[in-house]
């Protein structure tokens, strides 16, 4: 991927704590349909309570035993997948056409973000071609779905660190069936998720060409 433009105005981070599901997705679609050619790009990091979202192409058949886990259908591209407590969640609230981005240039900065960080804590990981997300060796950490609307992104990545993994064993996750899933503490790292929140906002940040961040707390307030 050729080096993104650096841009001079500030991207936001806005770090959400612990919030449903529904609340957070309602604002990512009320943001990208309200903003102009004025309105900055944001990074929503956010950890969900337990729940399984189903990609507009889900299938069915990939929801194996959801039990009292909810499962609610999104407008991202993809298959099912799970968000609970100890999954950092990055949303990528941005306008991808002002900042020249195609689609596969998106996914690869979310990818080489999540492969940065877990190299800085010295774990070897890869993406592939055939299925978005981040692997370490044959066990998913990270997965990725997007929706562009009009130019516009939202959705984004979550990446395992310190969670219950047990609600993957009842889906194929995005739609794999059998496909292993890890976490950093699998992996002997024992890191904060929020600390790990913060250092791949940084890393997706300059990943897409920016120098200067601001942060915020809280859901926008819609116009």
């Amino acid at each position: 991927m050729a080096p993104p433009t650096l841009r001079l105005e500030p991207l936001r981070f806005r770090r959400l704590g612990r919030r449903d599901y529904g609340p957070v997705f309602d604002a990512m679609r009320t943001f990208t349909e309200a903003r102009t050619v004025e309105t900055l790009d944001e990074l929503w990091s956010v950890e969900h309570p337990p729940v399984f979202t189903q990609g507009l192409a889900g299938k069915a058949e990939h929801v194996l035993a959801p039990g009292a886990i909810p499962v609610v259908r999104v407008d991202r591209g993809g298959q099912v997948t799970y968000h609970g407590p100890g999954q950092v969640v990055v949303y990528c609230l941005l306008d991808a056409r002002r900042r020249g981005l195609s689609v596969r240039a998106l996914v690869t900065a979310l990818e080489q973000a999540v492969i940065e960080l877990l190299a800085d804590l010295g774990i070897v990981a890869h993406a592939r071609p055939d299925a978005p997300g981040v692997y370490v060796e044959a066990a998913k950490i990270a997965s990725l779905g997007l929706r562009i609307r009009q130019g516009r992104s939202y959705h984004g990545l979550s990446l395992n660190v310190d969670m219950d993994l047990e609600p993957f064993a009842r889906i194929d996750p995005c739609g794999y069936p059998g496909l292993r899933m890890t976490q950093l503490r699998d992996l002997g790292i024992d890191l904060d998720p929020d600390a790990a929140a913060g250092e791949l906002l940084l890393n997706l940040g300059r990943q897409l060409g920016y120098t200067h961040f601001d942060e915020v707390e809280g859901l926008p307030v819609p116009p």
